[in-house]
């Protein structure tokens, strides 16, 4: 079954050939398990491109969705220090509760901190 993204063009499920088509080539090898490759050759043949390409626009996409510039050490250390003050968190189990009731008809609420340990 083809997988498609909203940003690809609906009548090729391909990614815009502007940005992709026309890139420099460098030779690199990669390890990587067999599922990935297998996946990755899934992609390529149903979407008609090189595993290149597909490589490509996934890290376009990743940049346009992951901020690698750093992390926000600041941020952390402020929650950090609210944690210390109050002993208050959300345990991974009631995370994990929540995600896994997403688009059922028993959705939990955003779980809420709660003193921990």
């Amino acid at each position: 079954m083809a997988r498609s993204a909203p940003w690809l063009d609906p009548s090729t499920n391909r990614g815009p050939a502007i940005i992709f088509g026309f890139m420099n080539r460098v030779r690199r090898t990669l390890e990587i398990d067999a599922e990935t490759d297998a996946r990755l050759a899934e992609i390529a043949a149903e979407r008609g491109q090189d595993v290149a390409a597909i490589l490509a626009e996934a890290v376009a996409l990743l940049d346009s969705v992951v901020d690698l510039a750093g992390p926000d050490v600041a941020e952390d250390r402020k929650r950090l220090d609210a944690f210390r003050a109050t002993g208050e968190a959300i345990p991974l189990e009631d995370v994990k509760n929540w995600i896994a009731s997403w688009d059922t008809a028993d959705a939990l609420p955003r779980p809420a901190p709660r003193k921990t340990g």
